[in-house]
């Protein structure tokens, strides 16, 4: 049976201004200078300070989301009341600041620098073809992730290229050779070997390391010393001397060149500056243009408050003039709310981590948890986690990601809270300064660190150890 029933309801919903500051709050510094050049893109009444005068914001009228186009008054849009240039910028740095922007390489990226060596070959068209595709099938650790036989089928939907598993691993054996050694490796296996080969027809000692990841990878990564030198009939230092070469071999060979050529510099969000004891912070706004309404659109209201004394249809460009002039307010007051809550949970991490930011001693850092600096600035703690997650902060001690001050803390013998930051930096010291011959098990490393006053569990430094990429005791063994 169908009831018609009335129900009050209480929700609280995000307005669309709420939803796109949230995501202003997100972004980096370089990811906001993107928005804002297509922003002003989009909306003809937002501009460069740079480019043209103009219009006070100040004067700018708030409204609701439904305008009556008979009910608006232009007026305060085109005052020219003087306003202090300082309001009229979302940035008021003077011209002589220090210039806090990172610069930004260019070149060629990874994959290009392979394809140029492609000249240096003798191809056929199908070949080039062939090593053009392996070559966007190589990621930027240089390594070969995709098996012959799924080449073969993606130059055949993809590229039209009919071709056999033999065609396609003796064009990537020609690849093999180019610069760096090793690229286009399909396993760490194949890419030691590959740059073995080079040096084997050099060095007796770089011979003996081929032959021993040829035939013996398993047995070399696990470290069983005396299977090895039963195995190829070597003594102690001659094994000494392979695991040496092999330890000066590059296991990514892409790495450092895609580090190079692609634009991986960090622009800080938050330049940190230290005088006479005192902590100094602000916000890097040097790669953000100046933010104004256009001089233009005053021009234009102008013109159609005289037209629509006469003429009533011109009320359809007011209205529409009108809704581009309060975005454009919006979106300047919007970009400066987001600096003034980034500075407000910026600084509130910094007085948290006073003695570290002083000292630079990360074993310094206090236990911190997003919850203590969303109670802190009386904000919501996703708010804090969208400044924390893709931020950096120049500091004395080089850019930090603000995410990497937060760590959940534990207490130590003498009722102290210690972060687990610092117990990570004690028991990297243990692990450095062990004896390598005898490298020390979790077991022993969890009780050093009770003797120093941290009650930590074996599986605990475990799950530190792995969390540092610090491989098991056996693994750490030397000769």
């Amino acid at each position: 049976m169908l009831k018609q029933q009335l129900h009050l309801k209480l929700a609280q919903k995000l307005s669309p201004q709420q939803i796109q500051l949230m995501k202003l709050i997100q972004l980096s510094a370089q990811e906001l200078e993107q928005k804002i050049q297509s922003e002003i893109g989009e909306n003809p009444a937002l501009e460069n300070a740079g480019d043209s005068e103009a219009l006070p914001e100040d004067h700018l009228e708030n409204d609701s989301t439904s305008i009556d186009a008979d009910a608006i008054d232009i007026d305060p849009y085109i005052s020219d009341d003087e306003i202090p240039a300082y309001k009229l910028y979302t940035n008021n740095y003077s011209s002589d600041a220090d210039e806090t922007a990172v610069p930004i390489s260019g070149g060629m990226s990874f994959h290009q620098h392979l394809e140029n060596q492609l000249q240096n070959l003798i191809l056929s068209d199908e070949e080039l073809q062939i090593a053009t595709f392996i070559i966007g099938s190589i990621d930027e650790s240089g390594y070969l992730r995709r098996t012959l036989d799924e080449l073969v089928d993606d130059l055949a939907f993809t590229q039209n290229i009919f071709v056999d598993r033999k065609q396609i691993e003796q064009t990537l054996k020609k690849v093999q050779t180019f610069d760096p050694p090793g690229v286009g490796a399909r396993s760490l296996k194949e890419c030691l070997a590959l740059q073995l080969r080079k040096k084997a027809t050099q060095s007796d000692r770089a011979a003996l390391a081929l032959n021993i990841i040829e035939n013996a990878f398993d047995e070399f990564s696990k470290k069983h010393y005396q299977k090895l030198m039963d195995r190829f009939g070597i003594d102690e230092n001659q094994l000494k001397e392979v695991f040496e070469t092999v330890g000066k071999l590059n296991p990514k060979p892409g790495g450092p060149l895609s580090g190079i050529f692609q634009n991986t510099h960090i622009v800080p969000d938050f330049i940190l500056t230290i005088e006479e004891g005192k902590i100094n912070v602000i916000l890097n706004k040097r790669n953000i243009p100046e933010l104004r309404v256009s001089n233009d659109y005053k021009e234009m209201l102008l013109g159609y408050k005289e037209a629509s004394k006469t003429n009533k249809s011109q009320q359809e460009a007011v209205l529409f003039i009108k809704q581009k002039l309060d975005a454009a307010r919006w979106f300047i007051e919007a970009i400066e709310q987001r600096h003034q809550t980034l500075l407000l949970t910026v600084n509130a991490i910094v007085n948290h981590q006073k003695e570290y930011f002083l000292s630079g001693d990360e074993r310094k850092l206090r236990p911190m948890i997003l919850k203590d600096i969303a109670n802190e600035i009386k904000m919501d703690i996703s708010t804090v986690s969208r400044v924390a997650s893709s931020k950096y902060i120049d500091t004395p001690y080089g850019n930090k990601l603000l995410k990497s001050f937060f760590s959940e803390g534990m207490k130590n013998e003498e009722g102290e809270d210690v972060s687990t930051i610092e117990i990570k930096k004690i028991l990297e010291q243990l692990i450095t300064n062990e004896d390598k011959h005898k490298p020390l098990a979790d077991l022993a490393l969890a009780k050093l660190l009770k003797e120093k006053g941290y009650n930590v569990a074996r599986r605990t430094v475990a799950k530190y150890r792995e969390q540092m990429d610090i491989p098991v005791a056996r693994l750490r063994k030397q000769i």
